[in-house]
């Protein structure tokens, strides 16, 4: 029953992306907020500004973006969209309520990690927002369950860091994000 869901989830969200914006990504903009603060609408609009900030972090980046290395010994910016990918297959664990497993991703080219990622993220958030309860999604690993807590502290809060990284990189490397976004309102001015 759970792959059911999991499956009729994971379509109703790709339609839904499919009618969102040109490429058919989520998070060109924050959807709409809730008109209830839940413990599910609370984590699911933390996703939302996630995967909002990680767009427009990603949208637009060159193969010269995608190998900037501040220093030595540091990920590129392609790593470090490699780790926010990884980052949104554990939220995605935890609010599918599944044990984590590592998916191989290295076949996959910059713009199909991208998409994976920010619908990774929707349906994440998609499934939260519509939970009272957030304590019943766990992150597990292995044999070892955690708590919905160290889902928040822990892989949300971190792609959230990753992504202002990203940022950060793409402008040192001259290709700074498109000035037009406004990371308050989630929206983006015309120009």
């Amino acid at each position: 029953m759970k792959k059911v869901c999991s499956a009729l989830s994971l379509f109703f969200t790709l339609s839904i992306v499919a009618q969102n914006n040109d490429d058919n990504l989520p998070y060109y903009e924050i959807p709409e907020y809730s008109d209830t603060y839940t413990a599910g609408t609370v984590a699911a609009r933390m996703i939302d500004g996630l995967g909002f900030r990680f767009y427009w972090a990603t949208d637009g980046l060159t193969e010269e973006d995608l190998s900037y290395k501040p220093i030595g010994g540091s990920r590129s910016t392609g790593e470090t969209v490699d780790h926010v990918l990884t980052l949104s297959y554990v939220i995605l664990s935890a609010a599918l309520n599944q044990p984590y497993d590592k998916k191989d991703t290295s076949q996959l080219n910059f713009e199909e990690k991208r998409k994976r990622t920010l619908i990774n993220l929707k349906t994440a958030a998609d499934i939260l927002r519509a939970s009272d309860d957030v304590s019943k999604f766990v992150i597990v690993f292995g044999e070892r369950e955690n708590p919905f807590w160290n889902a928040i502290n822990g892989p949300i809060a971190d792609a959230i860091w990753h992504s202002g990284q990203i940022a950060s990189y793409r402008r040192t490397s001259g290709n700074p994000i498109n000035s037009n976004i406004n990371h308050f309102t989630g929206t983006v001015k015309s120009n």
